[in-house]
């Protein structure tokens, strides 16, 4: 999608501090932390969201959450991480891109809201 953000930093055309890399899924750091470790893993096939999932793309997600527990590792995560994807303006999502935020390198808060 021409005008999506996430799609302009996949193609390089925005740069990104980028942790991970594969031919299905591309990491890369948040530029606006809620944690010390905040990276967002998006599939490189541009769907909206979690609730534009169904079965002909459905791969794409579970690709993204392999990718979550191998960056995970890779960080140290080892005491426990969140992950987050927001689905929809009601809640939160700012880029119509699927993507999971890993979340983590602290003790996060009990409460999500």
């Amino acid at each position: 999608m021409s005008d999506c953000l996430f799609c302009k930093i996949i193609a390089g055309e925005i740069p990104s501090a980028k942790v991970y890399e594969d031919e299905n899924v591309y990491a890369f750091r948040d530029i606006q932390p809620q944690a010390p470790t905040h990276i967002l893993v998006v599939p490189r096939e541009h769907i909206e969201s979690v609730a534009a999932l169904d079965e002909s793309n459905s791969a794409a997600a579970a690709r993204c959450l392999e990718a979550v527990a191998r960056i995970a590792r890779q960080e140290g995560l080892s005491g426990g991480f969140r992950v987050v994807s927001n689905a929809g303006d009601d809640a939160g999502q700012t880029v119509k891109h699927l993507h999971f935020h890993i979340l983590g390198g602290c003790r996060l808060v009990d409460k999500m809201a």
